[in-house]
């Protein structure tokens, strides 16, 4: 087994106690206790590829945290006994504990050994008593089951032992869930959201928009492929930070359709073909994802040009499950409690269905997908417990179609729920509304190609579209909004500030506190000699001396030359008095006022220091040059360090690997950022692992695949420019440029030649030529796009699914500020961004924490611009704001940001942001236990137009912070200066100061 396997000793103690603790209870059923067992003997086979679940699986992954095969685990009222192979025991040996008495025999190659240590285990087990619990079900394979079975099958003949079923007791034993389970369960909970909502939806609508003959088979397959999709998991909400690799699938996905459903678990997605594009119809998808072993399950009916009486059974089943969740799955309740008062609710709501309602709805879940022993029906009595994960599984079957006369329906919705004494919580995204899942075909597309030449800018309307309803062929939510979207947009803010609460509660739970925002500050060490003797010659006139190779000021004090290092000293400033000038130099020290900078560590910032010296001489020429001489390496001093820290995140790409043969090739283009020399324009290549540009003078750009974040093409309709762009993971270094974006783009326009001599207009009118210049232009701006779309999907392709070709909706962008000047962002289906020139907005909308919407009031009419701060999961980011965007986009923002699941907050006026983010950043989990970002929210109500634009509780501060004469210190230290400091004068010193004075 592998040497990365660390068994969790805290987990294992805990739950080997709770079991142990159960075996010896003999309280409640019978059926539910081990009263009827003296030990359990539980022995894994060798690996069966037949059986996806068993107990004896959930047994060995709940205790240990991995499967262990050919390893046989007894437990009694002592405590636990394993026998496994020495590769295996390793793991296991150090497990024993004060709480827990954990023994290990070990298996070897000599089967007389062997045949010794089942013999100890049977004595054991017959020591205890003569019923031995086993899962009866369940027939372990390979060598040791073999030789544990024979030996076992001796004693029950010899009638010293017999067998007894433990499968109910283990189950009831480790039904209630720890906090680590639970979190294992909404982990995959939101996978299995984000898998049916982020994909499968989408998929199913292309289909069903263009027509394509897709099978349920193929569909679910497709659907099976995403896993090893990566590009696709960063975009699902909730998968942040997932090791995709330790998840899978519950069971392949089931797709039904066409009149022929199967409401069990066990049913399969069959070789029809999906229907629902003509006519209508109902489409089922269930799809489960598991992580780290433990299950989740989702499931949607999705209606296509539903009759009035399907969507209202659909509605019917959705208020159901809101009935069961609320009001009776929870801690107490019994499995038949739970199902009767279903089977009551859909009676007293319509009669005829409550016969057409599944014989079960649903059962518990967790390393097991499905445990039996909780399945909720009419014959279950067995009681419900607290953290409780179930598979809420609701359904109607075989309901006449009304549109369809002969055959019949079904309609499926599951989620998965946390059992409490209270209503039960999803784990996974509830449905909100059964209009959620009803798509109507918009059967004016016809019409409105036909009507495009005649007028352009007119808009088809869908037809027979019910309020809240999706409509195919048009995703964009405006066409199908009505006069509850501010509700509905109200309420699912406030289900998003919720979660991001409870998110960030839990995400920094684990923290160790603050660290009084110094996390990743270290010391600096300035070393400018190593030994004296390498001191320059001419330190030994004693005089001020600048050696710029060690970037040291040497200065005399009381006989000796003292060097100091340009960055231990602050600034330096120059004063007359009359014949005398003087030169005062402030150093680096803790304990000043804070300026703008954060303070900087020191090794022991209790030890004295020497905060400044002045030195007077009555050469105004010297100490003049002596000036310019420590400014001058002050400032490279600061450049260069304001240089490397731009470069720190820089990385060097792996090496390009070439493409053997014809590669496929992108011409005539120019880069993003642009190469030094001559414009000239180069062509794209793909290649093995990457991409890269090559410019008519040879000068190249290498970009891989692997260090890919996200790929735009943006088409050049209402553009100059037709471009592919790739935004990166980390920068990279263009020329001696830094970049993190990277662009090929080609001119959409040509200066054409115009053919209107005397001769043409003899032969036809003025205008024709016109019409055929634009006529050419359209044709030219369509073949562009064509070829830099098809090559943006030659990347996509060639990148293993690392990225996917993202478009920009120019229809839901909206003009704002980014950087210098106005310009128009456009939101993809992942970030926000403007790309038509540099400098480039790129906002991946998935690390994005919320958005704050500032100088928004009640009245409109007192601003005609708002700007919105875009904050960040990662707090040491910086917010990015954009300003002045016109106040009439403001309903468009919030609705689109509502849309892509951010959560969104106003207020009148401009906060301090740089103070918000270090509050943050200094212990994050006591902020969000003080709420988090609701105070946003409470200063949406408390504000009021007349407020200051630059006022919060989170005030402006004044800052200062002057270095050199006329230079802003970029990488000086946090303390601010003194006004004596900044003043260049020589004025008496406090006695905080050490002040040496010398004649030169």
């Amino acid at each position: 087994m592998s040497e990365e396997i660390k068994v969790d000793r805290v987990a294992f103690t805990r739950r080997a106690k709770q079991l142990l603790a159960r075996f010896k209870a003999d309280a409640g059923p019978a059926d539910e206790t081990f009263a009827n067992a003296d030990s359990v003997a539980i022995l894994m086979g060798g690996q069966n590829q037949d059986v996806a679940y068993s107990k004896t699986q959930a047994l060995h992954t709940w205790l240990l945290g991995y499967e262990f095969p050919s390893t046989l685990i007894l437990f009694d009222a002592k405590g636990l006994l394993f026998v496994s192979s020495e590769s295996k025991t390793k793991y296991i040996e150090g497990l024993h504990s004060s709480d827990v008495e954990v023994k290990v025999l070990k298996r070897t190659k000599d089967e007389a050994h062997n045949a010794r240590v089942w013999e100890e285990v049977l004595d054991r087990l017959e020591g205890n008593g003569k019923r031995v619990g086993v899962f009866p079900k369940e027939k372990p394979i390979g060598k040791v089951a073999v030789e544990w079975q024979a030996a076992l099958q001796k004693r029950i003949d010899a009638q010293k032992l017999e067998t007894v079923d433990a499968s109910t007791p283990f189950s009831v034993a480790v039904a209630s869930k720890d906090e680590d389970e639970l979190k294992l369960t909404r982990t995959a909970a939101k996978l299995s959201t984000g898998i049916i909502t982020r994909y499968f939806v989408d998929e199913m609508s292309s289909v069903l928009d263009e027509g394509k003959k897709v099978t349920h088979e193929k569909l679910a397959a497709k659907v099976e492929d995403q896993l090893e999709n990566r590009a696709f998991w960063k975009k699902v909400k909730g998968a942040e930070g997932v090791d995709i690799t330790l998840a899978d699938f519950c069971y392949s996905p089931i797709i039904q359709s066409g009149g022929d459903y199967d409401l069990r678990t066990s049913a399969q997605s069959n070789d029809a073909r999906l229907e629902g594009a003509d006519g209508g119809g109902v489409i089922l998808a269930s799809m489960g994802m598991k992580y780290k072993s433990y299950c989740s399950n989702i499931g949607r009916s999705y209606l296509v040009d539903p009759h009035k009486s399907q969507a209202k059974n659909l509605a019917l089943l959705l208020e159901l499950q809101t009935e069961i969740v609320e009001k009776y799955l929870r801690a107490g309740a019994t499995c038949r409690d739970v199902y009767e008062q279903a089977q009551k609710f859909v009676a007293a709501k319509n009669s005829s269905l409550a016969q057409r309602l599944v014989k079960n709805i649903g059962f518990a879940t967790g390393i097991e997908f499905r445990d039996g022993s909780y399945t909720l029906s009419a014959k279950n009595s067995r009681a419900i417990r607290k953290d409780m994960a179930f598979n809420l599984s609701l359904g109607f079957d075989g309901i006449d179609d009304p549109n369809n006369e002969g055959k019949t329906y079904s309609l499926l919705l599951i989620d998965t729920v946390r059992v409490s004494d209270g209503p039960a919580s999803y784990l996974t995204d509830r449905l909100k509304s059964a209009t959620d899942c009803i798509f109507y075909k918009d059967d004016d597309d016809e019409e409105e190609d036909a009507g495009k030449k005649a007028s352009p800018k007119k808009k088809a309307e869908p037809a027979n579209v019910t309020a809240g309803g999706k409509v195919l062929r048009n995703k964009s939510r405006k066409d199908a909004m009505d006069a509850t979207t501010a509700n509905k947009i109200r309420e699912h803010q406030r289900d998003l500030a919720q979660q991001k609460q409870e998110d960030g509660l839990a995400r920094f739970a684990d923290a160790d506190g603050a660290d009084g925002g110094q996390a990743g500050k270290t010391f600096k060490k300035f070393e400018s000699y190593k030994r004296i003797v390498d001191f320059p010659s001419k330190t030994q006139d004693l005089r001020i001396f600048v050696d710029q190779r060690a970037q040291t000021v040497f200065l005399p004090i009381y006989g000796y030359a003292v060097p100091f290092h340009i960055n231990t000293i602050k600034n330096v400033s120059k004063s007359e008095e009359g014949d005398v000038t003087y030169l005062r130099f402030n150093f680096v020290t803790p304990g000043q006022i804070v300026g703008k900078k954060e303070d900087v560590p020191f090794e022991d910032p209790d030890a004295t220091f020497v905060r400044s010296m002045s030195f007077r001489s009555d050469s105004s020429t010297h100490f003049a040059e002596l000036f310019r001489e420590i400014s001058d390496l002050r400032k490279e001093a600061t450049k260069r360090e304001t240089e490397k820290k731009e470069m720190a995140d820089v990385v060097e790409q792996d090496k390009l690997v070439l493409a053997k043969g014809r590669t496929q090739m992108l011409r005539d283009v120019y880069p993003r950022p642009v190469l030094e020399g001559k414009r000239l324009p180069g062509d794209v290549e793909i290649h093995q692992n990457g991409l890269r540009y090559t410019a008519r003078n040879n000068q190249s750009i290498d970009v891989l695949f692997n260090n890919m974040k996200h790929l735009f093409f943006q088409p050049c309709d209402k553009e100059l420019v037709v471009l592919v762009h790739i935004h990166l993971k980390a920068p990279i270094l263009v020329g001696k440029k830094k970049t993190k974006d990277v662009q090929f783009y080609r001119e959409a326009s040509d200066v054409n030649f115009d053919e209107t001599g005397a001769r043409k207009r003899k032969t036809r009118g003025g205008d024709e030529d016109e019409i055929e210049l634009e006529q050419e232009e359209r044709r030219r701006r369509s073949a562009l796009n064509k070829e830099f779309k098809g090559f943006a999907q030659k990347i996509a392709d060639a990148s293993d699914g690392r990225v996917t070709v993202d478009i920009p909706f120019r229809e839901l962008g909206f003009n704002g500020v980014g950087h210098r000047t106005n310009v128009l962002l456009q939101p993809t289906t992942d970030c926000l961004v403007y790309l038509t020139d540099p400098p480039f907005t790129v906002i991946t909308l998935s690390e994005v924490e919320i958005v704050h919407l500032e100088r928004v009031t009640l009245s409109t009419s007192t601003s005609s611009s708002f700007d919105v701060v875009f904050v960040f999961s990662d707090f040491s980011q910086v917010p990015l704001v954009i300003r002045s965007v016109p106040i009439a986009s403001l309903d468009h923002v919030r609705e689109w940001l509502d849309s892509v699941d951010i959560c969104v907050t106003d207020g009148a006026v401009n906060l301090n942001w740089g103070q918000i983010m270090k509050t943050i950043r200094e212990d994050p989990y006591a902020f969000f236990v003080d709420g988090g970002f609701s105070f946003l929210k409470s200063s949406d109500s408390d504000s009021d137009a007349s407020d200051s634009e630059s006022g919060s509780d989170f005030g402006n501060e004044v800052e200062s912070d002057v270095m050199f004469e006329d230079e802003t210190d970029d990488d000086g230290s946090s303390f601010g200066d003194s006004e004596e400091d900044d003043s260049g004068q020589s004025e008496p010193v406090s006695d905080s100061d050490v002040a040496v004075w010398f004649a030169i």
